[in-house]
């Protein structure tokens, strides 16, 4: 297995940060995989899976580049760049774009864990092709839907820091993801591979959530570690963010999306991330629905959390089979 050495300053100096282009790498290994893990992932691609191939269809070489940078066991480091955190996509990208034509060759020969194909083994445009390849994945497939995502990473991050509130470090990080866990004696184990340990302690600590379910770690130059984690299943699936039509008519949009959303407990905070929506009018949305036994609360340490009654399942599956069966009209959820 993995692991790194942190001490008690690293880890008490750690944080959580959101990054665009971490999210954009993940759907990236999404799109690269073609295969959905949920409702939400599988609409998602059926809508961006063919343009994307149809892209590296068009450019065998940048294709290539991709097979060998996503490797079984190791990622081409040059396409991860460690977040700073607060940055736009265009700073993260230029990361990529100005890694050296060497190094960016190195990266993907450690990927294949061989030599490199021969067409790729003497280009130096492949960091540039790299990063215009995020470019247009960002463009086409991300930054559309980003303010949705932002809230839904925001909301993670909500969890998570309630969480470290109530359990400490080691709850917390055992629940990031597969192969993340910690070990006791400042060991943090980031994955199940057997790679030597790394002495991590005086460097800034990272953890970066994304929407698909992708994780990955990074480090720069023993400056800066990054954990890459997927962020909460209830969270991530878009269909979240869907209101049947007859249910907001119902309802009200608004009010409406806060009971979709509710498909597991979150409390106030998380819907109010989600949502975009203000803390009164989320607490005044849920409050109608309490008075109407459609949801229901209770105390989780020092959270409240809400969720669906058994009436207000009810609701929301018939809105969204629809009449006799069949669709529901869905009209997408804006705050």
């Amino acid at each position: 297995m993995g692991w790194w050495q942190v001490n008690a300053d690293t880890l008490a100096g750690s944080r959580f940060v959101l990054s665009p282009l971490a999210e954009t790498f993940a759907c990236l290994k999404l799109l690269h995989a073609g295969a959905a893990t949920h409702p939400g992932e599988r609409a998602w691609l059926g809508v961006h899976l063919p343009a994307y191939r149809k892209r590296l269809a068009a450019d065998p070489v940048t294709a290539l580049l991709v097979r060998c940078g996503l490797g079984p066991e190791w990622i081409a480091d040059f396409l991860t760049p460690t977040p700073y955190g607060d940055e736009t996509f265009e700073a993260e990208v230029a990361r990529v774009r100005e890694a050296s034509p060497q190094e960016a060759r190195a990266h993907l020969a450690r990927s294949v864990g061989g030599p490199l194909p021969a067409r790729l083994a003497d280009r130096d445009d492949l960091p540039e092709r790299a990063a215009a390849l995020l470019t247009a994945v960002w463009e086409e497939s991300v930054h559309p839907d980003w303010e949705r995502r932002r809230r839904v990473l925001e909301a993670d991050v909500v969890a998570r820091t309630a969480q470290l509130g109530q359990g400490g470090w080691a709850a917390a990080l055992d629940g990031l993801r597969p192969g993340t866990r910690w070990l006791g004696g400042n060991r943090l184990q980031v994955n199940l591979h057997e790679y030597p340990p790394r002495e991590i302690s005086g460097a800034r600590l990272l953890f970066v959530p994304v929407t698909p379910k992708a994780g990955w770690v990074s480090w720069e130059e023993s400056r800066r570690y990054a954990v890459v984690y997927p962020c909460t299943g209830a969270l991530a699936d878009v269909r979240a963010a869907t209101v049947p039509e007859g249910l907001g008519a119902l309802l009200g949009t608004a009010r409406a999306g806060v009971l979709v959303l509710l498909d597991s407990p979150l409390s106030t905070s998380q819907l109010v991330a989600v949502t975009g929506q203000g803390l009164g009018s989320v607490g005044r949305h849920l409050r109608v629905l309490l008075d109407a036994r459609l949801v229901e609360r209770r105390r989780a340490g020092r959270s409240v959390l809400y969720s669906r009654t058994a009436a207000g399942e009810v609701l929301v599956t018939a809105q969204r089979e629809g009449p006799a069966g069949g669709t529901g009209g869905p009209v997408t959820y804006r705050s």
